[in-house]
């Protein structure tokens, strides 16, 4: 049997809110530093960019939708304690982020099943009440059904995420395919000036360097530096005051793997966002566009997701009515970022098969000249991030 996810999610239950909140995030944080130091060694040497936060979506629902072994696994891997916490976090954050202002932010969730299959009654209400997710039957051996499923992705991508479903990941085996989508596009509540855009070398290492076109502005923004990562910290935030780009920028020109290697622990991250406080700044920072294809079957399976992608393991027996015998077979995420004088643009999909300051002081240089890491943030939560290398 195969089945087919595209996703994104979150988690929660009868906590107090604070502590589904710290769960929530304290999950996002290590589920995110897990599968960026993959994403790294999957695309060794280039930019990248991925949305940790959208693969939950589908984690959160194969979670629901398993048992035994195979589920205890997801739920560790998304540091939730059981399946109603998983629920309630996840409605939580649908609802936060359904009203941050200032910003366009949106989130997309749909149920593809193949015709003559039917959802687990349990399953099908935690889709529709918690992850408010479309269901749709279609015919997974016609090949326009790919067609449709991308045509989908890309109308609730803007249109940048485009072909994420490649037609030999279904066929007449697919039963399921669960798509989901996020999409971010924010103005800099204090924008750059496309007058003082410049060309500036950029070291890629410190024997290489090319030419960026860097942008450039003198405001009160928040900026720190961590000892502990040996890396400066500045905070752009959008219009709205709910979200912000951060840029985390080694000491050395070429410490930038070292850097995510650090990260492993994402407590070194929030340590070192609290090291920020506003200051007049001098900001150089590129401007820049990645796209990254990450194969999540890889990944997951790397931080010990393996039981979900092998047939008689993964335990989906509360996905489908009277079938049992499904596993995911393939899992891919495609990422995009575009950070301009205007602002930021971010949106990404995953696809998983399944068979049977005071302005008087003199400004504190931020000069992005080498890579660095960068982190889209929602409050608290890392929706994406990645490290730009050119």
């Amino acid at each position: 049997m195969k089945l087919i996810i595209c996703v994104l999610v979150f988690t929660a239950a009868a906590l107090a809110d604070s502590n589904v909140e710290q769960l929530l995030k304290e999950g996002n944080d290590q589920f995110t530093a897990k599968l960026f130091q993959e994403a790294v060694k999957i695309n060794p040497g280039k930019s990248v960019v991925q949305s940790a936060f959208s693969v939950l979506t589908p984690l959160s629902q194969l979670a629901v939708a398993s048992v035994g072994e195979s589920h205890d696994d997801i739920l560790n891997a998304i540091g939730m304690p059981n399946d109603n916490v998983t629920k309630e976090a996840v409605s939580r954050i649908n609802t936060r982020l359904s009203s941050v202002k200032g910003v366009e932010l949106k989130q997309a969730s749909k149920v593809y099943i193949s015709s003559g299959y039917t959802l687990n009654d349990e399953f099908a209400e935690v889709s529709k009440t918690v992850f408010h997710s479309e269901v749709e039957n279609v015919d997974f051996s016609n090949p326009k059904t790919v067609d449709q499923i991308n045509e989908w992705v890309e109308e609730h991508t803007n249109k940048r995420i485009k072909d994420l479903v490649d037609p030999s990941m279904i066929g007449p085996d697919t039963v399921t395919v669960l798509a989901n989508a996020i999409y971010f596009k924010g103005k800099w509540k204090y924008p750059f000036s496309e007058l003082a855009t410049y060309e500036r070398d950029f070291y890629v290492t410190k024997e290489n360097k090319v030419g960026v076109s860097m942008m450039h502005k003198k405001h009160a923004f928040k900026i720190g530096h961590s000892s502990e990562l040996g890396a400066q910290f500045l905070e752009l935030p959008y219009i709205g005051d709910e979200t912000s780009f951060v840029v985390v920028l080694p000491d050395e020109v070429d410490g930038v793997d070292a850097l995510i290697k650090k990260l492993e622990d994402p407590a070194a991250l929030t340590r070192g966002l609290q090291t920020m406080w506003k200051q007049n700044v001098a900001v150089d920072l590129p401007k820049f566009k990645i796209e990254t294809t990450t194969d999540l079957k890889q990944a997951l399976q790397n931080i010990h997701l393996t039981k979900l992608f092998t047939a008689g393991a993964a335990r989906l027996d509360k996905l489908l009515k009277g079938e049992s015998n499904l596993y995911v077979s393939d899992a891919i995420q495609k990422a995009f970022i575009e950070v301009n004088e205007e602002g930021a643009e971010g949106a990404a999909a995953n696809a998983f098969a399944i068979y049977r300051s005071d302005p008087r002081n003199t400004p504190i240089p931020f000069t992005a000249d080498h890579p660095f890491l960068f982190f889209l943030m929602q409050n608290d939560i890392i929706l994406f991030n990645g490290v730009y290398r050119t």
